[in-house]
């Protein structure tokens, strides 16, 4: 499953510490990665280049222009964990219902067509950007064969 960023910081040299919608902090140093991809060494030759960085618009990954870019999915698979933040039920929600989706190995597509809910709102749920109904959430995991139950603790 690919984690996508929410937010991403410079740090001294290359470093970059990016927060994932799982809630995880991950720090990586991007000098380990100079002799597999030399044109990322223009990165610590050029601070404000660095610094210039962006999240894509997906959060996959870090754009500093045409021929630099970073994924996101290396820094949180290779990172080092730095702290767990609070995320929000959405991004929760939208984790869970992704796994429940890739455990039955079926596009957001298929998924669609047996809950008929939309692929665009299906794909908005599993960013974390949607916030759908407790009807829907139950509708969507009913066509994973699964069930919803919401508890307080």
């Amino acid at each position: 499953m690919f984690m996508n960023a929410l937010k991403v910081k410079f740090l001294e040299g290359v470093t970059l510490e990016m927060t994932f919608i799982d809630g995880k902090v991950m720090r990586y140093d991007l000098s380990k990665m100079f002799s597999k991809y030399p044109q990322l060494k223009e990165l610590q030759n050029n601070r404000k280049l660095f610094e210039s960085g962006h999240l894509d618009p997906g959060g996959y990954g870090v754009i500093w222009n045409d021929e630099l870019d970073f994924d996101a999915q290396s820094v949180y698979e290779d990172g080092e964990f730095i702290c767990q933040e609070d995320t929000s039920i959405n991004y929760q929600i939208g984790i869970l219902l992704e796994q429940a989706r890739q455990e039955m190995n079926i596009t957001q597509v298929e998924l669609s067509k047996r809950s008929h809910i939309d692929q665009g709102d299906i794909s908005k749920i599993e960013k974390g950007l949607g916030n759908p109904t407790i009807g829907k959430i139950n509708k969507l995991f009913k066509a994973l064969g699964k069930s919803v139950s919401i508890s307080l603790l």
